[in-house]
């Protein structure tokens, strides 16, 4: 079991005291170390990703009060997505202190995407909870940090964007294949490619087949953006 000084390192590196450490440490049980007395953090999460969504809203319509609905839906997704949340999560060393299975330690939970913004869901929640919506979108802005003001260039995934680029110029969608894995099984290395019907194409690794995809599609683009269209 996580110990009082690591949840206490944990709650300064997100910026929140907490009156009931008892929602902190609840906030960080995944499902697979669960017990019968314990429950675990997904009554949690589902709390806190309607809190991240009401913050960002607001963050998002105050930087930018001339922006329609269309330019702020992308903006907010990209924000509130599954991906970020893990990146912020990465940012306090969220994994150091999550508590897991023994089955889901060996495979390398502590580093998986899904697990991480599950986890930092639950955290929002924890802190809005214990201090309010005011406590909440304090340590949201915080670790969101400059995430927010530079979010436009974030606001499509690269695979969307491919695609898109791919259809304005009627070409097909790209495929993207696996090219090789490597690494043990608790920690996997995928290496996939992006590639355009005319043969322009790119590859990438990652620790999952989807973040290897987005990052190959991410690396076609900006090499497409290198160059003069034919068409």
């Amino acid at each position: 079991m996580t110990g009082s000084g690591a949840l206490d390192a944990f709650a300064a590196r997100i910026g929140h005291a907490f009156a009931d450490p008892a929602l902190l440490r609840q906030a960080l049980i995944h499902g697979s170390a669960s017990t019968p007395a314990s429950g675990d953090n997904q009554r949690l999460e589902f709390l806190g990703d309607r809190v991240l969504a009401l913050v960002m809203a607001e963050a998002l319509l105050g930087a930018d009060t001339a922006a329609s609905e269309g330019l702020l839906a992308p903006r907010f997704n990209a924000l509130v997505r599954k991906e970020t949340c893990a990146d912020v999560a990465r940012a306090v060393d969220l994994g150091a202190v999550l508590r897991l299975g023994r089955s889901e330690m060996l495979s390398g939970g502590r580093r998986k995407e899904a697990l991480l913004g599950d986890a930092m869901e639950a955290v929002i929640a924890a802190v809005y909870l214990d201090g309010g919506i005011e406590a909440a979108r304090a340590m949201i802005l915080r670790l969101w940090g400059d995430r927010i003001e530079s979010v436009e260039d974030d606001a499509r995934d690269p695979k969307t964007a491919l695609q898109e680029w791919a259809q304005a110029r009627k070409l097909p969608p790209p495929v993207y294949s696996q090219q090789a894995r490597s690494g043990p099984d608790h920690a996997p290395v995928f290496a996939m490619r992006a590639e355009l019907s005319d043969g322009r194409s790119a590859a990438a690794s990652a620790g999952s087949k989807r973040q290897a995809e987005q990052a190959a599609a991410r690396a076609l683009l900006d090499a497409l953006e290198g160059q003069t269209d034919d068409e």
